[in-house]
């Protein structure tokens, strides 16, 4: 999952406490890898005796292992050795929090490409050779863990949260603080989505509707349930670089700043002016923007039109974004001793 860098070189982490873990904690420091069909992500944070959360690094790279995995069915090797690479830069990070004399627990966990790919043992394999234990989760945990992270900062407040990733999107329902009612997993995402229908540069209207319309029939049963279950939003959450990207180019953010992104309020507005301006212009002007990173240019259109029709199926105006995500999932659930 994971898109948009959660921290871009010179951003300013969050030193405050963000979540809490439920049940039994085993208070440590821990790192979370999160391996996405679009990103690798790593976040290390330590967990003290009452379960809070604090945030000591985070690392991104736009990694692209589901390069051609909707058509294929296999992870290319190409996109293989590029996480491999990135992992083992992480690994040197925890090296350095290792020589401090704490030791690190460390979570490894591969999403909608892996989920697809026949041949992810074969990834599971190159990774174990090098020191790390992959889980390739099922979409339902995957929608856990992001409900668990991304509700940390809403306590009381019922939820919709929405993880926007390459190869799928998970929507969790629930009030903060206590377990889903209601999550699904979609095979959509904004690589899948680019992949099967924006094939014009830039894409052309009759192409994005396509998209637009596939998009809104897989999603629309589960909203139509959620409705039907008497369940009402107080507020539509998004994490992941889909949501956090919309931020940064409204705010023209040259240097990515998670204290500006983190709960920031987007209205349908702003939603759409950033929309419009991504999808007009070329993938080389794209690129270019600010705020934008280059390396998300070639599937971020994709992804504006998963988020629009998110709001518009949640028949709501706004959503609030939150650097709390998965990776916090991972981490909390690391540390209560009955989790999993």
């Amino acid at each position: 999952m994971g898109d948009m860098p959660q921290s871009a070189p010179g951003a300013v982490l969050p030193n405050v406490s963000k979540g809490s873990a439920r049940g039994a904690v085993r208070p440590g420091r821990y790192a979370a890898i999160d391996i996405g069909t679009v990103t690798c992500r790593m976040l290390v944070a330590d967990i003290d005796e009452e379960g809070l959360l604090r945030e000591l690094d985070r690392e991104y790279a736009i990694t692209n292992l589901g390069e051609g995995v909707d058509a294929s069915g296999v992870l290319k090797l190409e996109a293989m050795s590029r996480v491999l690479d990135v992992v083992a830069r992480y690994q040197e990070v925890l090296s350095g929090f290792e020589r401090s004399g704490r030791p690190v627990q460390v979570t490894a966990v591969a999403t909608s490409a892996a989920r697809d790919a026949r041949n992810a043992g074969e990834f599971e394999r190159l990774l174990a050779e090098r020191g790390i234990e992959l889980s390739v989760i099922p979409g339902a945990r995957e929608a856990a863990l992001s409900f668990a992270g991304a509700s940390c900062d809403f306590l009381g407040e019922r939820l919709l949260v929405v993880d926007i990733g390459g190869g799928s999107t998970e929507a969790v329902a629930g009030r903060a603080g206590g377990d889903p009612v209601r999550a699904r997993s979609f095979d959509i995402g904004c690589r899948r989505v680019t992949e099967k229908f924006l094939a014009s540069d830039p894409p052309s209207g009759q192409e994005l509707e396509r998209a637009r319309q596939w998009t809104r029939e897989g999603m629309r049963p589960f909203f139509e349930e959620l409705r039907a279950s008497g369940f009402f939003l107080d507020r539509l959450v998004a994490v992941a670089g889909t949501a956090t990207t919309v931020v940064a180019v409204r705010e023209r953010m040259r240097v990515y700043d998670t204290a500006r992104v983190h709960k920031a309020l987007v209205t349908r507005a702003d939603l759409d002016a950033v929309s419009e301006r991504l999808q007009s212009v070329a993938l080389s002007e794209r690129e270019r923007i600010v705020g934008l990173d280059p390396g998300r240019a070639p599937v971020i259109v994709a992804g504006m039109v998963i988020l629009q029709t998110v709001l518009d199926l949640a028949g709501v105006d706004s959503f609030t974004v939150s650097e709390s995500d998965i990776l916090h999932g991972i981490v909390l659930g690391a540390a209560c001793s009955d989790a999993g």
